[in-house]
């Protein structure tokens, strides 16, 4: 049974699915980073996290045990993917179990902010009474701008145009328009349009200040900016000028440059003194709904790798969905180097050692190539040692029926 160590406190229906099999599952609340995380994942064969902790090439190499990682969240920018797939680990995700969470807590902060609600609430706070319909508006008949348009980008269209908005998107990918919204081809038009910006992007490093002053510069006077995507993609500095100017009317900012690694660490950001800006930390995937969903997902993805072989919905390793069949024996899952002849290479070996392939799948990515090789009768052990020491070998894994 695989040691698990559950960072960052995902959802408890993760230990939900992973106790069933009786995995071994050690839990700590808090992110860890560099030597402490080293230390940590010592004998771990499995290790969940969520966006906070950084799983550099330095940590990967220096822990030979692990052999799977489960985000429990969308983003993967936190891992060093490249360093995986040299080590042969394999990392999954949860791309779409959120969506309406950040959809929810989006289309909130349009019209909390449309209508004032922060300055008002801050102003009763203090004592103050200030009924007023200045500057307030309904978000009926405004024009939102979505940069990004995947699953979330999406999803928001149709909630925002069901509240009467115009909707408009910009992606650098070909995509396909939900209802009534209009794609845009140039970022600059979809700015100097909307009422209201969304950012929902992810966070590669491309994309690290890609709304920085030229951006800001482009968007109409009295627009909104929300950001519930990542804190790196924004020029914080810029967005300050634009809030002390009065060029936006307001903001929603969800994730920052840097954030704490736990619950209760302090928090400071220039953007508190401005009453016109919603700040949250980090929360827009963060419903019970959203996480229990992500728990599941996740646990399950990293439960039918460990059993089965599955890759199916990895982030890094090539797809292989189906387990072996029930009268597989052994299913000898191979993660190697994509060169040619692996398959030919495989088969000679096991054509050698007299035993008969049940089921063989292959399936390449850029350098990596995944195989899995069911055989139902008794394993040619020497076979096997031939495909670890292999030049072509990364990681290899066999599968007893029991954990199948």
């Amino acid at each position: 049974m695989p040691r698990i160590l559950l960072l960052e406190n995902p959802y408890e229906s993760a230990d939900e699915v992973l106790k069933r099999p009786g995995f071994e599952i050690v839990r700590i609340p808090s992110a860890l980073q560099g030597e402490d995380l080293i230390r940590a994942l010592q004998g771990v064969q499995i290790l969940g996290i969520r966006s906070k902790t950084l799983l550099t090439r330095e940590v990967i190499e220096a822990s030979p045990d692990l052999q799977a990682v489960g985000a429990f969240c969308i983003g993967t920018n936190q891992i060093d993917l490249h360093a995986c797939n040299d080590h042969g680990i394999a990392v999954f995700n949860a791309p779409y179990a959120n969506t309406r969470s950040v959809v929810e807590l989006a289309i909130s902060e349009a019209i909390a902010l449309t209508r004032h609600v922060p300055e008002k609430n801050a102003a009763l706070h203090e004592g103050i009474w200030e009924k007023s319909a200045r500057g307030a508006h309904e978000v009926r008949g405004k024009t939102l701008g979505i940069v990004g348009y995947g699953s979330i980008g999406t999803q928001l269209s149709v909630l925002a145009e069901a509240l009467g908005m115009r909707v408009i998107f910009y992606d650098i990918s070909e995509r396909l328009a939900m209802g009534n919204a209009r794609r845009v081809r140039s970022l600059n038009e979809l700015l100097a349009q909307s009422d209201i910006v969304s950012l929902h992007v992810d966070g590669r490093p491309s994309n690290v200040g890609f709304f920085g002053r030229t951006q800001f510069e482009q968007m109409k006077k009295g627009s909104i900016l929300i950001n519930l995507s990542r804190g790196s993609i924004v020029d914080m500095e810029a967005l300050i000028e634009k809030l002390d100017d009065a060029t936006l009317a307001g903001a929603g900012i969800d994730v920052f440059p840097e954030e704490p690694n736990a619950n209760g660490d302090e928090f400071s950001s220039p953007l508190a003194r401005f009453p016109n800006v919603i700040l949250t930390p980090h929360i827009g995937g963060s419903t019970l709904e959203a996480q229990e969903s992500i728990g599941y997902f996740v646990a399950g993805k990293l439960l039918d790798y460990w059993r089965k072989g599955a890759t199916e919905l990895s982030v890094n390793i090539p797809s292989i969905a189906s387990g072996p069949s029930p009268s597989t024996l052994y299913r000898i899952a191979w993660i190697h180097r994509n060169t040619p002849g692996a398959l030919a290479f495989v088969n000679k070996i096991f054509a050698d050692e007299g035993a008969n392939i049940d089921r063989q799948i292959l399936a390449t990515s850029g350098q990596v190539g995944y195989m899995v090789t069911d055989i139902s009768a008794e394993l040619p052990d020497h076979a096997v040692d031939q495909m670890r020491s292999s030049d072509q070998n990364i990681r290899l894994r066999v599968l007893r029926r029991e954990t199948a």
